[in-house]
């Protein structure tokens, strides 16, 4: 079982609720609930998605809860928010212990296995930051940089297939809440 949460108020930035921005919780926030959880799942398509939530007068969903059913019995649920703060955290439970990622899942710094906390800091900013624990970004930025020096298509860490597979759920999730965009629409 995988739980995940992210929620941040946001209300007051117009990427939250402007429809044409692609606002919402769910491309804004649940992506890194649903990449956490397609990440311990490596990379399985769910057998069954059911989400629920609520959609502000533009349109775009503010609050979303997401049941995801795997293959063996194995689940994930989700909650993402654009508009009450969560506890932002994340939990693996398995046959073998459970696995906790503290606050700011989506960033972490450290890891608690079984009770016993490792800590995993990220560098130290040199620049004022726009969101907790961002330096940690730098790993992607560099990853990204050593698939272009090497004439590389895509990562061996997130493969085309990973970016397909989070993006049909998403679509799958705003289906089922009801967020459309301009650009779901058939021309």
């Amino acid at each position: 079982m995988v739980r995940s949460e992210f929620g941040v108020p946001l209300m007051h930035v117009p990427r939250s609720y402007q429809k044409e921005l692609g606002g919402g919780a769910t491309l804004d926030l649940g992506i890194y609930c649903l990449q956490f959880i397609c990440m311990v799942y490596g990379g399985e398509k769910p057998e069954c998605i059911q989400a629920t939530g609520v959609c502000q007068e533009t349109g775009v969903d503010e609050t979303v809860v997401v049941t995801l059913k795997f293959s063996k019995n194995r689940f994930a649920v989700f909650t993402c928010s654009s508009r009450i703060p969560l506890p932002n955290d994340a939990i693996i439970i398995g046959t073998k212990g459970t696995i906790r990622v503290p606050g700011h899942m989506w960033c972490p710094t450290s890891l608690v296995v079984n009770g016993e906390e490792t800590r995993y800091p990220v560098p130290e900013p040199h620049l004022p930051l726009n969101f907790i624990n961002s330096t940690g970004m730098r790993y992607e930025a560099e990853e990204v940089r050593q698939c272009l020096l090497k004439g590389l298509k895509q990562s061996a860490v997130m493969s085309h297939a990973d970016s397909l597979l989070l993006a049909e759920v998403e679509d799958e999730i705003r289906r089922q809440v009801g967020v459309v965009y301009d650009q779901d629409q058939d021309h």
